[in-house]
């Protein structure tokens, strides 16, 4: 079935489009939990291991910052060897040091095992990528925002899925400081049976799989080099930078939320581990539908206006996160902390959705390229929330900072703006 499809047939498994959309999800989802599962279980790994509050930031900036280097490398990767082959390799490679976590018997070794599992949240470019090169232009958006969407909800699962995991562990009579080891195996061995699966099931693009395509001299839509070529042409498009800063204002403050909230829970509420977990969790399982909202309004938008319709709820997305985040960061009570966080939550989901709704009209012959740049920022923003919170050691400080700091940031998604005479087409968006 060669082409993109022009429609999502959710409930099909037949073609190789929704094939790659449904494991593209699900390898998402797999690390996206194997890349937050330490984050809920910090309150017991915290005592065992004596951390500070610097210690507990520098962990938090571990498990994003090598992110940002492999995101960089995995979009022109995509291009060169295509999505199956990038996301089988990432997901074996990335099993290593997810399953050497649970080995960690102090603070130096945990933190070097969680600077590697950061290298699992690569896993949302190849996503991005296999989905956009799948899906034609009247419902890419809704196909890359609902696949980083439902993989996305990892993050929330573990938060309220692993301290179950340790308590039944440690309920079969394993202790404590055994049982949050245990728990953190079962992510490990998850990436690993799901990279034999992606490499059985998937291909690179609707015409089969890129190094075949290209040893035949069959044309396809990715047929460059790609590569360094790749990256050197997207990084020449103003406007992947520009995303590049928006992405880092919602997706990461996604990503400092999903990995600071329990212990905020615990630390300024009061909250036992489960309940936190719970709390937290919350916030992650709003991927369920948010991003696939702020893709599909995004596509709607763009149906009844241009791309430019786009970049106006991409805006005003950003300006509800930046406000909802404020709030946030003055809730007097738990109940109204909660509802802060999934008000501001639901923003920054659909905010992160309606980004990569634009990323496949930027340059469709550096994608790979631009994926990389736009899905780095993300975890940039990630880091310098996490050595804001190292510089004022107050979390709740932090929070007010990231709401003033995501509404000027919004102003960059204005200047996203295409001309007046570009179309809804990857060809004019590519001009």
């Amino acid at each position: 079935m060669a082409g993109k499809a022009n429609s999502i047939k959710l409930f099909s498994f037949n073609t190789p489009q929704m094939r790659a959309f449904h494991m593209s999800w699900v390898a998402f989802f797999v690390c996206f939990f194997a890349w937050f599962a330490c984050a809920p279980l910090m309150p017991v790994i915290k005592g065992e291991f004596h951390l500070s509050v610097g210690q507990i930031a520098d962990i938090n900036i571990a498990a994003v910052a090598i992110t940002i280097l492999v995101r960089l490398l995995v979009g022109p990767l995509c291009d060169r060897f295509g999505p199956r082959k990038t996301y089988t390799g990432l997901l074996v490679l990335g099993a290593i040091p997810v399953l050497g976590v649970a080995m960690a018997q102090n603070y130096e070794s945990f933190l070097l095992f969680r600077l590697g599992i950061g290298a699992v949240g690569a896993s949302f470019v190849i996503t991005q990528y296999h989905t956009s090169v799948m899906f034609g232009p009247k419902v890419v958006g809704t196909a890359n925002a609902a696949s980083a969407g439902w993989g996305n909800s990892g993050g929330g699962v573990a938060q309220a899925l692993m301290p179950l995991l340790m308590g039944a562990v440690v309920m079969a009579g394993v202790s404590e400081t055994m049982g949050w080891r245990v728990a953190l195996l079962v992510p490990g061995v998850a990436m690993l049976v799901t990279a034999v699966a992606y490499w059985k099931l998937t291909q690179d693009c609707p015409e089969g799989n890129y190094a075949e395509l290209r040893a035949a001299g069959v044309p396809f839509e990715a047929s460059g080099k790609g590569g360094w070529a790749s990256f050197v042409q997207a990084c020449g498009n103003y406007r992947a930078w520009l995303l590049f800063v928006t992405y880092g204002a919602c997706f990461g403050i996604e990503l400092f939320i999903h990995n600071t909230a329990a212990v905020y829970y615990v630390d300024h509420f009061g909250l036992s581990l489960k309940a936190a977990g719970m709390a937290a969790g919350s916030f992650g399982l709003l991927a369920l539908f948010a991003r696939a909202l702020g893709g599909w309004l995004s596509d709607r938008a763009a149906a009844r206006g241009d791309l430019n319709s786009r970049v106006n709820l991409l805006f005003i997305l950003m300006v509800g996160e930046g406000l909802g985040l404020l709030w946030f960061s003055h809730a007097a009570s738990v109940t109204l902390a909660i509802a802060a966080m999934l008000a501001f939550g639901l923003c920054t989901h659909m905010a992160c959705g309606a980004t990569y709704a634009l990323v496949p009209f930027v340059n469709r012959k550096a994608l790979g390229g631009v994926a990389g740049i736009v899905g780095a920022g993300g975890n940039v923003g990630a880091v310098l929330a996490g050595f804001l919170m190292k510089g004022t050691g107050d979390v709740r400080q932090t929070l007010m900072i990231l709401g003033g700091a995501v509404l000027v940031a919004s102003v960059c998604a204005i200047g996203v703006r295409f001309s007046s005479s570009a179309l809804e087409t990857p060809a004019a968006a590519a001009a």
